[in-house]
This record gives C-alpha cells, structure tokens and sequence, in this order.
C-alpha cells in the first residue's frame, strides 16, 4: 500500500513538471528566439504598435495643450485651448459618453472590418464578407444603399466630419473625425436645433444619428497617426486612414477593403464617376498610406482585401 502510494505521488509530480514545462517553456523559447532575429523591419512593427494613445475624448480625458497647438494648424483654428476645452465640456454634458467598442465578454475575439470608398469596390462582391464582421467601420461619403453585394450593408461605426458628412441609422455610431473647434460645435447643433455657422464648404445644418452613440476622435490621435504611422508626410491623414489605425487599437482581427487609389492615381469612388482626372490623393500622402497598409498585411497584423 505504501509503494502504491509513493508511485502515485511520484506520477503526480512528473505530471506537474510535464504540465510546467508545456506552459512555460515554449513561451520562453519563442521570445528568446524572437529577440535573436530582430530586423529592420521587426523594428518598425515594435515602433508603431507600442506607441499608443486614447483614441476617443472623454469628458475626464485632459487633451495635453502641444496636442492642441498642433491640430489647430490642420485647418487654421483662430480660437484657444480654453476655448477647445469649454466646448468639449458642453459636449459631454449633451452626449453620453461610449468608447467601448469590444464584444461582449474578454475572452471573445472582436473582428473589425474597416470599408474604404476606393473605386476598386466595383464588382468586387466582398458584401458578405464584410457584412460577417462584428465591428464594420466606414467613412465620409461612404455609402450602401444599391451597393450591398460589393461593399455590404449594415454599418456599426461610420467617421465623418461636418463637410462630408450624411445622415445615420439608429443602431451605427457617429464617430466625429474633428479638425477646428467648429466641428464640436457642429454635432452638438446638428443633432439639435439646427447648425448655421460656416465653413469652407457647405454643412448639413441638421443630420439625423443616434444621439446616444456619438463618440469623437481624440485630436492627440490623428498627430499620433500623422506622426508614428506617417512619418509626418502629407498634412495629416485621411479619414480612411484614421479609420485603419483606430481599428488596430479596439479590434483583435482587422480586415481592409476598398483603399487605394485608380489607374490614374486618383481616389475614385465606387458610387460615382470622377470629373477631377487631376485629383490624386489631395493633401494626403496617399502613396505612403498604402505603403503602410501594405507593410501591415505582410506582418498579418491585417488581411487587405484588394479586387485586383
């Protein structure tokens, strides 16, 4: 009986040592191993993924002052930070604040698919594909109506500013995209009494969106953005652009479809012709952004959906 008992205890422990060096060793192998092949271009992955920053405002969110200064020059804002910070508050006194993003529960995977307005969408038939997405990300003009085979149909975040924006449903949320004080002040009237400011091109006065799922990009995350993801090339990144990194930070699967520019080295639009055959990428450096989606997709930090 004592044998039986000192070879039970002794099967116990080489179990235990089994289970321990099949949790742990592997883990250490590979982070040794990882740490003797770091490349050129591992360290520009470590580069970019570590630097990270709020991507929303909230109302107990301090948006540093140098943050300000720099993204009051995007679009020539002549009003100060005690102002930008005055606004902010009246903001979140009228908008709930709902930056959570992720699926319910810690242990589920939230899949994210971020959907360009590229011209490249025509025929492509990725509707479904998309549309099997926990988290579908669209942006400005972008929209789905007479298009649900090749771009999809339901929409859970769409980014916009008060230039390009249009009218929601009461499920997707508004995610503001600002550039000038102006733009906080335009949500919080066009979702009431009506905007009548002015810009430099003409504003919706009123949207219809869901008041309750407003959320609005924090300015000290598009200069991280322009910054680290950018180098700082073109005058700051497109919303698109914008759209692509926010999704990294709150979703565990990323998935790219309609970026890039046409034969001519436009951005076109699959809901429209293009007449400016001269338009390019604008004040975007659009070559650089594709050169990073591209980058990303070769480390599987994303899969990009391309037609062609």
């Amino acid at each position: 009986m004592l044998l039986k008992v000192k070879v039970l205890v002794f099967l116990l422990g080489v179990t235990s040592i089994c289970m321990f060096w099949r949790a742990y060793m592997p883990m250490s192998h590979s982070v040794w191993a990882s740490n003797q092949r770091v490349s050129e271009e591992d360290q520009w992955l470590m580069k970019h993924l570590t630097k990270s920053v709020e991507p929303f405002l909230a109302p107990n969110f301090n948006l540093e002052e140098d943050a300000f200064n720099w993204w009051k020059y995007l679009q020539n804002e002549k009003r100060s930070f005690s102002t930008f910070k005055r606004t902010a508050d009246e903001l979140f006194q009228m908008f709930p604040h709902t930056a959570d993003v992720k699926g319910s529960g810690p242990k589920r995977r939230t899949t994210c698919a971020v959907v360009g307005n590229s011209g490249n969408l025509k025929k492509s038939q990725f509707g479904p594909l998309i549309d099997f997405h926990d988290v579908i990300i669209r942006m400005n003009n972008g929209r789905t109506k007479g298009y649900e085979a090749d771009v999809g149909s339901r929409t859970t975040h769409h980014v916009m500013y008060p230039e390009s924006a249009m009218d929601l449903d009461n499920t997707t949320h508004l995610v503001l995209l600002p550039f000038k004080i102006l733009d906080l002040e335009w949500v919080m009237k066009a979702l009431g009494t009506g905007f009548s400011g002015k810009s430099y091109m003409p504003i919706k006065s009123k949207i219809k969106a869901n008041k309750d799922l407003v959320m609005v990009l924090n300015p000290a995350f598009v200069r991280y953005v322009h910054g680290i993801w950018l180098e700082k090339k073109g005058k700051y990144p497109s919303t698109g652009f914008v759209a692509l990194v926010l999704a990294l930070h709150i979703c565990d699967e990323v998935d790219v479809f309609g970026f890039g520019t046409d034969n001519d080295g436009n951005w076109s639009h699959y809901w429209e012709i293009l007449r400016n055959k001269a338009l390019k990428t604008g004040v975007h450096h659009g070559h650089n952004e594709y050169g990073v989606i591209q980058k990303l997709a070769q480390h599987h930090q994303l899969r990009f959906y391309k037609r062609f």
